[in-house]
Order: C-alpha cells, then sequence, then structure tokens
C-alpha cells in the first residue's frame, strides 16, 4: 500500500554488566592525585607519532630531554607522520589529523611540530600491507612528504623529523633529514 507509515521493530533491550569497583594504585580508593603540578605556559611544540605503548616512554624522555621540550601537544596516532603524508592509502587518517594539527596550530599557537616515526611500525607492515623489504623506504619517504605537506600549509611551522630505533631493549632517535620539496613532487602514486 502506498505512503503507508509503518512503525519501526522495538529495540531490543540491553542489559548492562555491572563492573566491579577498581582501586586504583598510588591514591587508595577510586581517584588518582597526580604528583605533578600544573603549568600553564604553553611551550608551542605539538609532537606527531606512532601510537604504539611500547615507545611511550621513550617518547616521552626523548621529547623532554633530548630536545628539551618541558611539555608539548601530542598526536599519538597508528603510524605517526604516515598520516599526513598525503598517500592515499591514508586518506582517512589524513583527514583526521590535518584537523587536529590545523586545532592546535590556530588555538595553542604552535611554532615547531616534531614528527617521529619507528622502525617495525605494524601500521605499514599490517595496515598498509607495506612489504618488510619496502618498509624502510617508504617510512622516510611518508615522513618526507609530511613534512613538505605541513610546511607547505603551515609556512612558519618549524618541523623536525625522527625515527627511533630499537636495538634489544634501547632505543635511540635520529634525525631524518627533510628539505622543502616542490610541489610537483607532492603528487603521489595511488599507493595502497
Amino acid at each position: 500500500m502506498p505512503n503507508r507509515k509503518r512503525n519501526p521493530p522495538p529495540e531490543p533491550e540491553v542489559e548492562f554488566e555491572e563492573l566491579p569497583a577498581v582501586t586504583l594504585t598510588g591514591g587508595g580508593g577510586r581517584g588518582f592525585n597526580s604528583s605533578i603540578a600544573f603549568d600553564q605556559a604553553r611551550i608551542r611544540a605539538a609532537s606527531i607519532y606512532c601510537s604504539d605503548g611500547r615507545f611511550g616512554e621513550q617518547m616521552d624522555e626523548f621529547l623532554h630531554q633530548g630536545l628539551g621540550l618541558p611539555r608539548y601537544d601530542r598526536l599519538a596516532v597508528p603510524g605517526g607522520p604516515a598520516c599526513l603524508s598525503g598517500a592515499l592509502s591514508v586518506f582517512w587518517e589524513s583527514h583526521s589529523a590535518e584537523r587536529q594539527l590545523d586545532f592546535l596550530c590556530h588555538v595553542h599557537k604552535l611554532e615547531r611540530l616534531i614528527m617521529i616515526a619507528h622502525e617495525g611500525c605494524a601500521f605499514y607492515l599490517e595496515w598498509l600491507k607495506v612489504k618488510p623489504e619496502e618498509f624502510a623506504a617508504r617510512q622516510l619517504d611518508d615522513v618526507k612528504r609530511a613534512a613538505t605537506r605541513v610546511r607547505q600549509s603551515r609556512p612558519t611551522l618549524k618541523v623536525e623529523a625522527y625515527l627511533a630505533r630499537r636495538q634489544d631493549a634501547q632505543i635511540w632517535f635520529e634525525p631524518i633529514p627533510i628539505a622543502l620539496a616542490p610541489a610537483d613532487d607532492l603528487r603521489l602514486p595511488n599507493r595502497r
């Protein structure tokens, strides 16, 4: 029958399991009081790096002690700077990361961006399906393209890039030389 309204099916009832109370270590009870005082001053720096938690403490130590940044804004995403490379294979990730970076640049008045990639990144191997023999070259190319794209959209932002390398339990950070590529070099092949 034309134009006959139908009632939608009833929503299924959802039962929620009550979670047990959690006792936090170090604070006792159900909350935690940080021993680190809040500092209102902005550093005007941000870092984009992979969200792989195995590198988190080392990233903080490098940025705090190695680069002298007591605080910094963080963009921790799978693949880190890869999402700003402009490759078709990271289209959706790129859209989100660019919006977040634009927000931080505008609201926090960023002057410096540190990009950090790490060896063995699963984002390349598992998500992008990059062959192990092509991994290192692809990753360095992506970091350089990301730096170029950021510099072209934000010419006053100082951009630095580093590669985190692992040997046994040690992580060291080495600079990745980045030079501003001509606009024609940003035309990317359709990489998957």
